[in-house]
């Protein structure tokens, strides 16, 4: 591949000819760099973004290399980091211009894992205020007078531009898998508990989930080996063994795979794109494809989310709002007064029904090895004013289930067109390995 075009690289295919020394760290981040040079101005995936910084990482990483010092499984990959994951060398702004200027004292732990394993901290990627739906500066890839999706809108532009070709951002509701949708490229929000969010903006403990965005499965199962682990600072987490998710992903399926297709009660929001489109991946699939409605838990699961959401904001984010209610956006400060005004007992009982949630999935799974769902209403829309809708994710998002977005369809305007595979709670590399059946069967990239 020509060296222009290093930037282009899936984070498996970087690695292994950083390891080979097919090439150098330095050559791959440089090729990333003049990529961000060539389209940031239309794009602005980036809040910060020191091109130096990054090339001296690098370097650092081929030495190490060079003198034989122990090689982690994203040696020399560059990374891009959402903007409310703490970095101990840059700033984490959260979105917010009450956070201006703020860099922290240490790494989240996501990132530290991340440099253990070798990669390179390219930058951070811009998010939404505080993570919530008040847009950043961020534009779509494919068409820049519309929507990225958000709030993880830098880290999916980045990688669907070929800015990088890992990077990391967040969901409490549809913050992973809408703008993965509407960038075309992979991104997945592993199990409630999976990932470590020691050192992330906090909104809501029971809903708050990391996630990875990549151009291929190969590199989402990458991902996972490098962050996924207990960690004592988040208490959702747990001690596990080491799950080996590239292998799991590469499988063979030992069946071939049934997959439960759910419209949801949303389905009257679809465009017509989508509705087309889903008809003709039904009929791609054939005898291996089931439609499903969804149990009668699941009906309320939208009001269910919003109560436990806002209620947790409102704590989470009470010293922003106290300090500077007036310098926040106005839906942001709306959702805050409304969290206030939230009872202990409908938070409480709204808390109950996700596991009574779940447990409705579970006679699902003993059949059906996935759903298939919308991930969002149709492609991106435009102006950006709006992130879109991030309805179609938030049931799977309160039951903590995991989802990953797939880019497979087109609508008639050229843009992409999500699609949503969601997984049995704590079954994530089992998810990997039938999207990987999916795309194959589709003939999808």
């Amino acid at each position: 591949m020509n060296a222009s075009e290093l930037n282009w690289l899936t984070a498996a295919d970087l690695a292994r000819a950083i390891r080979d020394g097919a090439i150098s760290s330095e050559q791959g981040v440089e090729a990333c760099l003049a990529r961000v040079r060539e389209v940031e101005d239309r794009i602005q995936a980036w809040q910060f973004l020191d091109s130096e910084y990054a090339l001296n990482q690098a370097r650092e990483r081929d030495q190490d290399r060079r003198e034989g010092k122990p090689i982690g499984l994203l040696h020399g990959v560059p990374v891009g980091i959402k903007d409310i994951i703490d970095t101990g060398d840059m700033p984490t702004e959260d979105g917010t211009v009450l956070h201006a200027g703020r860099t922290p004292d240490q790494d989240a732990t996501v990132v530290a894992m991340l440099r253990t394993a070798g990669a390179v901290i390219l930058g951070k990627t811009v998010t939404t205020e505080c993570a919530t739906y008040t847009p950043g500066k961020t534009r779509n890839p494919y068409n820049p007078e519309h929507t990225p999706g958000g709030s993880s809108s830098g880290s999916a532009a980045a990688v669907a531009a070929g800015m990088a070709p890992l990077a990391l951002g967040s969901q409490t509701n549809g913050s992973v898998i809408r703008p993965a949708a509407y960038c075309g490229v992979y991104g997945f929000k592993p199990s409630h508990g999976l990932i470590s969010r020691h050192g992330v903006l906090r909104l809501s403990r029971t809903l708050d989930q990391m996630g990875v965005f990549a151009r291929t499965i190969e590199d989402i199962a990458l991902g996972c080996e490098v962050l996924v682990g207990g960690d004592e600072h988040d208490p959702d987490t747990r001690p596990r063994a080491r799950i080996p998710f590239r292998e799991i992903a590469a499988e063979e399926p030992p069946l071939p795979p049934l997959i439960a297709f759910i419209k949801t009660p949303l389905w009257e929001r679809t465009d017509e794109d989508t509705r087309e489109a889903f008809a003709e991946l039904i009929e791609a699939l054939g005898d291996r494809v089931v439609e499903v409605d969804l149990p009668d838990t699941a009906l309320d699961a939208l009001d269910h989310h919003r109560v436990i959401m806002e209620a947790e904001m409102a704590a989470a984010l009470a010293a922003e709002y106290d300090r500077g209610r007036e310098r926040l956006s106005e839906s942001l400060r709306a959702q805050l007064e409304r969290g206030r005004a939230i009872s202990a007992f409908d938070y409480q009982a709204a808390l109950a029904r996700i596991p009574l949630l779940n447990d409705g999935f579970t006679e699902l799974f003993e059949r059906c090895d996935a759903i298939l769902t919308p991930a969002v209403a149709g492609t991106a829309p435009p102006g950006l004013a709006s992130t879109g809708d991030p309805s179609f994710c938030t049931l799977w998002t309160l039951c903590g289930m995991p989802a990953l977005a797939l880019p497979l369809l087109q609508g008639a305007n050229g843009l992409p067109l999500g699609v949503q595979l969601v997984g049995q709670r704590h079954h994530d590399a089992r998810l990997l390995r039938t999207a990987r059946w999916l795309v194959t069967q589709v003939g999808g990239g």
